[in-house]
């Protein structure tokens, strides 16, 4: 079937996208090798011998539409006498993953057609219910032997090269049109029939066979038979063999679940069984991305490099010469701030808490990215990825505390160091603790499986409260029993009048201009990552993603460097909060970003998803300026300290 219109195809790594991509970047992308093919320590194939059972576990509900998932029981499903559910992660739980056990009865090798699961007598709430979820267009999620069920389409956009593409999940069902025969148009039909094609691998190595494939084929039939029915003993049906009308959802009545199932033998190992998920089809665009990124980098590199080699050398020449010190006090202005350069900005408390919170994420996303490009965080491991940055961000609290307290000793922040401390451990993640709070109340009554059970949010307070904030004590601890930075000029008395700017180097608009740069390093991977997050896609390109970041990371560096100069050299002295906010506000443009995103590619019928969507991403800006801001900030403390070090003050 072809891909309905406006869905973005995936955009995963293969194997063999990875294995050229690292020999391409070589040796900055090397560790993106392993990622193909590469599991966790204990996460092992499962051989099932001739007639074992395979256990089909159901998950959740998923619409683009709402946003909104919801536990597949919800729904006047087949259902086993008793549920079992499984254990998952807090990832797991955080996505609104439900995974259970199901009624569908699976043997290894045993093929079945239209078996019957069970008949139900839908009532008029339960007709609507269907119906409403058919209309927003919710897919369903089942799992087999830890692969993700998915319907099988070829895309034949490349001519002479059609390739074989999964889509996660099957839909629930579909509304009539004048284009599909026997509908009428706008009603909703529902899917009450599956096609399950179970691909496995055998090999003399080991015994049995391992299943390497999981494609379901969902299909509407008004299901006939001769006689009553009865439970124990059904019927046999009439409208298997064709030529009966889909299961319309106009009315209550009868509706009988069936399934087939059939077994294919494959080639594919079982180490390869991803690829075929995984499978990228755009990676010509993620490599515009990475030369896009790349010729921001050059460009600024080139910009600092003529700062630092050209003018800034020059510059140093005129000043350490004594006999022609007033002439260079003439001709340029960043010398003239020396007394007042290191004077402590206005609000330090604020700058150290959110330099040391931007160190915390950063480390988060750093050690992220390493173990992704080295495979531990493959969708194998179901939710792993939220998991590891959460838990990430808990462990990182020690450079948080330890940067944020140093930095306010140098600033010279006195007795107020267990506020700077309490602050740090409290401010950004009680930010985004509240929006998430807030909100989830909202998703409870709406009874998705999307809110976060009371259990996992008092273990998130345990997290945040238990082990993040007395980390973030004793990296305070030690960054204050450090020695302050010491600055290399000495700090007037009297502040320097600051003399007028001209328009284009005021601070609103110095800072605005500096965040484009930043901003338009990444916003071709940005377009990934949110189809991949909201329009419920596989996202497994961490090699480019890596790169990007590093990218991003020297750009804001770069961008801060040379506004800070120009700033310096217009006689400016406030730089702290200005080079901090001057990469931040690259966070302004993701938002814009998003908001775009959101009306151009998405469709969205519930007035909680629109909530639910800005909310999300105000908390993604709010961390991408701590991120960004930080990294500008570093830049430039590094930059006016190597400067006027090099400078001979009388």
């Amino acid at each position: 079937p072809a891909r309905p219109k406006g869905v973005v195809p995936p955009t995963p790594w293969s194997r063999k996208e990875g294995m050229r991509t690292a020999a391409a970047l070589i040796p900055l992308v090397a560790l993106v090798c392993p990622s193909q093919g590469f599991y966790l320590p204990g996460v092992a194939p499962q051989e099932y011998a001739t007639g074992a059972k395979v256990d089909l576990k159901v998950n959740k509900l998923t619409s683009t539409k709402t946003q909104l998932p919801y536990e597949y029981y919800r729904l006047p499903y087949c259902k086993p006498e008793a549920i079992e559910n499984v254990a998952e992660n807090l990832g797991e739980v955080l996505r609104g993953d439900r995974i259970v056990n199901s009624m569908y009865d699976l043997r290894m090798g045993v093929d079945e057609t239209c078996k019957v699961l069970c008949r139900k007598e839908l009532t008029d709430k339960e007709t609507e219910q269907f119906a409403e979820f058919v209309s927003q267009e919710y897919r369903v999620h089942w799992i087999l032997d830890n692969l993700p069920a998915a319907t099988k389409f070829v895309d034949d956009s490349v001519p002479g090269e059609p390739v074989t593409v999964y889509d996660v999940g099957f839909p629930m069902g579909f509304r009539g049109s004048s284009d599909i025969p026997n509908t009428e148009d706008g009603v909703p039909y529902l899917n009450n029939h599956v096609a399950v094609t179970i691909k496995y691998h055998t090999d003399p190595t080991f015994e049995g066979a391992r299943i390497v494939g999981f494609e379901v084929e969902p299909s509407s039939v008004k299901h006939a038979y001769a006689g009553a029915w009865s439970d124990a003993s059904p019927p046999k049906l009439t409208s298997c063999s064709g030529g009966a009308g889909p299961q319309a959802l106009s009315k209550p009545g009868e509706v009988i679940f069936t399934y087939d199932v059939k077994w294919e033998a494959s080639d594919i190992k079982w180490a390869s069984r991803w690829d075929t998920y995984l499978l990228m089809g755009d990676e010509q665009i993620h490599w515009f991305s990475i030369i896009n990124s790349l010729m921001i980098v050059l460009f600024l590199s080139g910009m600092v490099a003529m700062i630092m080699m050209r003018t800034l050398h020059k510059d140093l020449q005129r000043y350490n010469q004594l006999d022609v010190a007033e002439e260079a006090e003439e001709e340029t202005g960043w010398k003239l701030v020396h007394g007042d350069v290191f004077r402590p900005p206005a609000n330090p408390m604020l700058l150290c808490v959110s330099t040391g919170t931007g160190v915390q994420v950063l480390g988060m996303l750093m050690v992220t990215m390493v173990f992704a490009v080295l495979g531990f965080l493959s969708p194998a491991n179901r939710g792993g990825l939220m998991t590891a940055l959460v838990l990430l961000f808990v462990f990182m609290g020690v450079p948080a505390g330890f940067f944020s307290a140093h930095l306010f000793k140098t600033l010279k922040g006195g007795a107020a160091w267990k506020q700077n401390t309490v602050l740090t451990a409290t401010l950004y993640p009680g930010v985004v603790f509240v929006i998430f709070f807030v909100l989830n109340f909202f998703i409870w009554g709406e009874a998705s499986s999307g809110a976060v059970p009371f259990g996992t949010l008092v273990a998130l307070l345990l997290l945040w409260f238990g082990i993040s904030t007395p980390l973030v004590f004793l990296g305070s601890y030690f960054g204050y029993q450090r020695k302050a930075a010491e600055f290399p000029v000495r700090t007037n008395q009297i502040p320097r009048q600051v003399p007028e700017q001209v328009w284009y180097m005021r601070p609103a608009f110095s800072i605005v201009v500096g965040g484009v740069l930043p901003f338009g390093a990444v916003f071709i991977e940005l377009f990934f990552i949110l189809s991949s997050i909201w329009l419920h896609q596989f996202y497994y390109v961490f090699g480019f993603l890596f790169l990007v970041l590093v990218i991003l990371v020297i750009t804001c560096a770069e961008i801060t460097i040379v506004m800070c100069y120009f700033q310096l050299c217009s006689e400016d002295y406030h730089w702290w909060w200005r080079g901090y906010l001057t990469a931040g506000s690259s966070a302004i443009y993701l938002f814009c970003y998003s908001l775009v995103y959101l009306s151009t590619k998405m469709v969205v019928v519930r007035a909680i998803s629109i909530v639910m969507y800005v909310s999300y991403m105000l908390i993604a800006a709010y961390t991408f300026f701590i991120l960004t801001g930080t990294v500008g900030f570093a830049a430039c403390f590094w930059f006016v300290g190597t400067i006027y070090a090099q400078v001979k003050v009388e």
